[in-house]
């Protein structure tokens, strides 16, 4: 996921970067802001799913949790121009914490039952909004500072990029831990992350408002203007379809996956949030192999052999009969999928026009995410035994996407060709 650049630049414009190294500026924030973010992201279903027991619950509060995050998405954006993307971070960041060590609380004096099952969906469907809102903003902090680093810009983001990852292998992991004893201490670790990231964000001081009213964007700007302009980028546009079809199997698989792991393997919440994080490191192995044959096989050698890692892993997932054996197809489709966005990164920098780009991205980003809370929907409304076939089914609609979009995609230019930018690019 990532934030629209006019939103980055707008918030460079307008927001006071402080002083001091680039570790206190943005690489601690980014760190501690980064396992909340994948705390919430796949540790929130575990808490659903041990709370309530219900895997048709964990499905409805998956769609709660990522509905928000599509719809704060322009907003947020939004907010960062009008008001600076540090105090937005701040008060993102503690109304998160605030609200998780509330609910924390409530959850040791609630007796279960209805009001305990609405107290987590609830969280589930706030702290999504909330985690978007702090996300943007820390993507426009890194984007400004990485600007002004002398040149040094791709090592900046370089290290933002194997910060999101190692979140992304720590966070599930350690929530599923924590977890074993109950969701009170997950949440009280969550709550404390986040509380660490609002202060970092102090750090940052406060932008004034009347700053913020020059250079915004353009009348006609926003999503409708991004659309208009990818019509006019072929390529990208049915790329774009091809990764929301796969992100379709993604998202069901996130929202599934607690329901899988305990429910048919017997395995503990641990290890639900261990797939994730054995995903995320083949992942980084995948971005950095795909980055050292871009030369060689240019962006459509490496999509296709991506996309069909991808649809082969998702077509066996429902053959899958031992967790170790599941851990290992997702684990394989998270590494394709990999792949498949160092592709989309890399032509999306080269085919839109700079004075569309911001607005571009924000739409592309938007197509990429509606896919998710339609999973968590797919996954409240299927009965447990009929899981299987919604696996399958969405498994083959992802390969048939794939299949279509890159054979469409043979004979574009850019594609086909291996260039040293478009790896700078895709870091």
């Amino acid at each position: 996921m990532t934030v629209s650049l006019q939103e980055a630049q707008s918030a460079g414009r307008h927001a006071a970067v402080p002083p001091g190294s680039l570790f206190r500026q943005i690489y601690a924030p980014r760190a501690f802001d980064g396992l909340a973010y994948s705390m919430s992201t796949y540790a929130m279903p575990l808490v659903v799913l041990a709370t309530t027991g219900s895997a048709s619950l964990t499905g409805l509060a998956f769609a709660l949790e990522w509905i928000p995050r599509v719809a704060a998405f322009g907003f947020a954006g939004a907010l960062v121009d009008r008001s600076g993307a540090a105090i937005v971070s701040f008060l993102a960041s503690l109304a998160r914490a605030l609200l998780v060590a509330g609910a924390a609380a409530a959850l040791i004096a609630l007796p279960p039952g209805t009001v305990e099952t609405v107290t987590v969906m609830a969280l589930a469907a706030v702290t999504g909004a909330l985690t978007q809102f702090s996300f943007i903003a820390n993507e426009a902090v890194g984007a400004v500072v990485s600007r002004r680093t002398d040149g040094q810009a791709h090592k900046v983001q370089s290290v933002l990029v194997g910060i999101d990852q190692t979140a992304t292998v720590i966070g599930p992991a350690l929530g599923g831990v924590l977890l074993l004893t109950g969701p009170t201490l997950m949440l009280a670790c969550l709550s404390v992350l986040s509380f660490l990231s609002a202060a970092l964000a102090l750090q940052t001081p406060p932008t004034p408002l009347r700053a913020v009213r020059h250079g915004g964007p353009a009348p006609g700007g926003g999503l409708r203007g991004g659309w208009q302009t990818l019509r006019l980028l072929p390529s990208l546009r049915r790329l774009v379809a091809g990764l929301a079809c796969s992100n379709l199997m993604l998202g069901l698989l996130q929202s599934a996956s607690p329901v899988l792991v305990e429910d048919r393997f017997g395995h503990s919440p641990a290890a639900a949030g261990a797939l994730w994080s054995i995903a995320a490191a083949l992942t980084l192995a995948a971005v950095a192999c795909c980055r050292a044959g871009l030369d060689r096989l240019g962006l459509w050698g490496i999509g296709v052999i991506s996309a069909f890692v991808a649809a082969a892993a998702c077509l066996a997932v429902p053959q899958a009969h031992s967790y170790p054996g599941y851990v290992a197809l997702v684990a394989l489709f998270m590494a394709a999928d990999g792949g498949l966005t160092v592709v989309l990164r890399t032509l999306r920098s080269q085919v839109i026009p700079p004075a569309a780009f911001g607005t571009t991205l924000s739409l592309t980003v938007l197509f990429l995410l509606l896919p998710f809370p339609v999973a968590g929907v797919l996954l409240a409304l299927t009965p447990p035994p009929c899981l299987n076939g919604l696996i399958g089914a969405c498994a083959v609609l992802q390969a048939l996407a794939l299949l279509v979009t890159f054979l469409r995609l043979r004979n574009d230019p850019i594609l086909r060709a291996g260039t040293s930018p478009a790896r700078q690019e895709a870091a």
